[in-house]
């Protein structure tokens, strides 16, 4: 799954047990599980995927199908203010290649990659469902719509 191992503590095991026990082990609770624990931590290496299939009681496979499946899950680390510019149909036809492309010359990096200060991470998603406002950027929760090459410095400004 990852080639990152990561080592759990006492208080990450617990957290992960009681998000599941909030879903009464539930295994169709698995994307409420999933989101709580991504939400927490951040991310969800395997390390945590296969504690909460353990907790669970399903295997580990499905628990990574569904990371895999949905592209609000990640199993590598965000940055402090991920950036995700959707690549949806409406948002791809209005120009979104070139805002990735912005992005990613002025941060450095490549999508998929954080900054080495982890200060922000890149990523595209298929919709946000905000297709009146295309192209469109999310950067943590809040959205930028009708985003233009020239719009991105003034977009990481606001994180300064």
């Amino acid at each position: 799954m990852s080639s990152i191992k990561i080592e759990l503590r006492k208080e990450d095991e617990d957290f992960i047990k009681t998000t599941c026990e909030q879903f009464n082990n539930n295994p169709q609770e698995l994307i409420n599980v999933l989101h709580g624990c991504q939400t927490h931590f951040g991310y969800l290496p395997a390390e945590i995927q296969e504690l909460i299939a353990s907790n669970l009681n399903i295997p580990v496979a499905k628990v990574f199908g569904v990371v895999k499946f949905y592209s609000f899950f990640t199993m590598t680390p965000k940055g402090r203010h991920p950036i995700s510019i959707c690549m949806g149909t409406a948002c791809y036809v209005r120009g979104a290649e070139k805002i990735i492309d912005e992005f990613k010359k002025e941060l450095g990096i490549q999508v998929g990659g954080a900054t080495p200060d982890n200060k922000f991470s890149l990523s595209s998603l298929r919709c946000v469902g905000a297709c009146g406002l295309a192209p469109v950027v999310l950067v943590g929760e809040k959205t930028y719509g009708r985003v233009a090459p020239d719009d991105v410095k003034k977009i990481l400004k606001e994180y300064e």
